[in-house]
């Protein structure tokens, strides 16, 4: 089966992120398209971009960098769960894909943003031009998670129907496209 990398983006501590990825995580597993892994941006703890070359002409020359290269290549598919700050994505999200660029390219992306008023697009929609620089192709829907609807009263997100049927409606989505997207991968690695 091919493998999905589930991201959660934020690094704050107290992050609804990590449990909204292993809701995703639970998802993917139930669906049955894709092995799914998680990597939670705050336990990576990847430093600022520190490489001395271009990602996109020279190798990494930083253990950090061949670990986390070697992590997105066997990747498939990814679902980058994201938080919103400022109408945006954060700076580790940034600087976690720009440590990399072949690793990206044409592999399907899923988005599950988060956050109050906008439930996390605005963020979502900010990113998705990065993705599609790297040479991500976005499935559809966005599923978006608002705080104050979809988390209880101690902070502990409780996804409804309608989260689930979205979820499985991109994870679907994904599962397509990642069938059409490994042939091309094929054929460009040949």
């Amino acid at each position: 089966m091919p493998r999905l990398m589930i991201l959660s983006a934020s690094t704050r501590p107290t992050s609804p992120g990590p449990s909204i990825a292993s809701w995703v995580t639970g998802r993917a597993v139930r669906d049955g398209v894709f092995t799914p892994f998680t990597v939670d941006l705050a336990e990576l703890a990847l430093p600022f971009l520190d490489e001395p070359g271009s990602p996109s002409q020279d190798a990494p020359v930083h253990p950090h960098t061949r670990a986390w290269s070697a992590t997105v290549d066997s990747a498939d598919a990814f679902v980058f769960v994201v938080n919103e700050y400022n109408h945006s994505y954060t700076a580790p999200l940034k600087n976690a894909v720009d440590f990399l660029f072949h690793e990206w390219r044409r592999k399907p992306v899923g988005f599950v943003g988060y956050g109050m008023s906008s439930r996390g697009m605005r963020a979502v929609e900010a990113f998705q031009p990065v993705a599609a620089a790297l040479g991500m192709v976005p499935a559809a829907p966005v599923v978006t998670v608002g705080l104050r609807d979809d988390l209880d009263g101690a902070g502990v997100f409780r996804p409804g129907a309608a989260l689930d049927s979205a979820a499985d409606a991109m994870l679907r989505e994904l599962g397509g496209l990642e069938r059409a997207l490994s042939g091309l991968r094929a054929s460009a690695a040949a």
